[in-house]
């Protein structure tokens, strides 16, 4: 059986890790594929996608519920953090469209370990 990520290039699959909402599942997908278990950027890439996501979870299932009580007049902090993490999802997408791998505070250094294992 021919592999299905043969024509994926390392650049492209750092890239998918970082789409927005949906970047765990080729995130998930790199991490169990052989053809990247070597490659520590495309890993590395993959892991802090997923601590993104993370943080996406956390707004979505926690900040937003605790928001929502809030009175509507004020700006709600889970609609501030949801831009802010399609922001970084967006800078992150460049970053690894140009081969720089770049260390987001906390869930960069998470990611620097996990692949480093």
């Amino acid at each position: 059986m021919a592999d299905p990520l043969a024509g994926v290039s390392p650049r492209t699959a750092a890239i998918l890790c970082y789409i927005p909402t949906i970047g765990w599942i080729p995130a998930v997908i790199v991490l169990a594929a052989k053809k990247f278990k070597s490659d520590h950027i495309v890993r590395f890439h993959a892991f802090q996608g997923l601590y993104l996501f993370a943080c996406w979870l956390a707004v979505n299932w926690i900040i937003r519920p605790l928001a929502s009580t809030l009175s509507d007049h004020f700006i709600r902090i889970d609609h501030i953090l949801e831009g802010l993490i399609l922001g970084v999802s967006i800078f992150m997408m460049v970053k690894a469209a140009h081969d720089q791998p770049y260390v987001l505070p906390i869930i960069g250094e998470l990611a620097q370990r996990s692949a480093a294992e």
